[in-house]
């Protein structure tokens, strides 16, 4: 096949912006041109790419496209650079960041690449970004997951630790006797979202029954501390925020032997290019500042 750079441009745009009329706004063109170019990539490949809705969604065949669409941008803007023709703008690479590494060490570390590389940032679980990488949305991720995703390379991080934190009024309540099994199967718990497991991943840790504690989802970090600090309920708290949130707010630790730790992995395409590999020596750096040291495997 003979690749249009063009296309292969609106389409990625689409894929980051949403809609047609969005791409067309990061092109600079109009929307029809935008609509053309998606149609006639279609037409070359003789599959459907994008799914017309609000928001545009890639098919699994536009997902494949759009893993060579991104790294045609990146390879595009690194040869420019190279030879002396670097655009206007620093190059914009798409990375998914979990919420508490984005609230905490992530921006710190990006910071000092931050005039070479436009970070477009993602925020997802650390156990769902594969997704991300594999349908192209994103080229990088903060990630808990450590087999790497196809393409991809794997790098360690560090661990991201959490403790079990409440109020000493919401202590006295509903542990009198201490953090036994009974109170745990019954005490109100704060939970970040659907999809955050590690108030469970405590419990599991405790006793292999079945657990169905009261559950207040609560999904932003700041509102999450929040709540723990106004007796919602019990909650895993980072760490790195402990320190700080305990002695401001007369927060106790309720089980201080029983933290829960999260390795943390950078993962990428496999593509060489020097703003991918800015980013990963700026998380390498930043997380080796402020996380544990990975745990060392035999």
């Amino acid at each position: 096949m003979e690749w249009n750079l063009g296309q292969l441009a609106a389409l990625a745009a689409v894929a980051s912006e949403g809609t047609f009329d969005g791409a067309a706004r990061r092109l600079h063109v109009s929307p029809s041109a935008v609509s053309q170019r998606v149609k006639a990539l279609e037409q070359m490949v003789g599959r459907v790419l994008v799914v017309r809705t609000h928001p545009a969604r890639m098919t699994a065949s536009g997902e494949e496209v759009l893993r060579l669409a991104r790294q045609v941008e990146v390879l595009t803007d690194d040869a420019g650079r190279a030879l002396g023709q670097a655009p206007s703008a620093p190059p914009s690479v798409p990375i998914v960041v979990n919420a508490d590494s984005l609230d905490t060490w992530a921006l710190p570390a990006l910071a000092p690449v931050a005039d070479r590389v436009r970070v477009d940032i993602v925020r997802e679980d650390q156990d769902h970004s594969a997704r991300l990488l594999r349908d192209g949305t994103a080229m990088a991720a903060v990630t808990s997951l450590r087999t790497p995703v196809q393409g991809c390379t794997v790098t360690p991080l560090g661990r991201m630790r959490y403790r079990a934190m409440a109020t000493p009024a919401y202590a006295e309540r509903w542990f009198p006797d201490g953090v036994t099994v009974d109170a745990l199967a019954v005490a109100p718990m704060v939970v970040f979202d659907r999809k955050d497991d590690l108030q469970d991943r405590y419990l599991r840790r405790r006793s292999q029954r079945a657990w169905s504690p009261p559950r207040h989802y609560v999904p932003a970090t700041a509102a999450f501390t929040r709540a723990v600090r106004l007796s919602f309920g019990w909650g895993l708290l980072m760490e790195l925020d402990v320190g700080v949130v305990g002695a401001a707010d007369g927060l106790v630790e309720l089980d201080p032997q029983r933290p829960v730790d999260v390795p943390l992995y950078w993962q990428q395409w496999k593509l060489r290019s020097p703003a991918l590999d800015a980013l990963a020596s700026a998380v390498a750096d930043g997380a080796r500042a402020a996380l544990r040291p990975p745990t060392r495997r035999r």
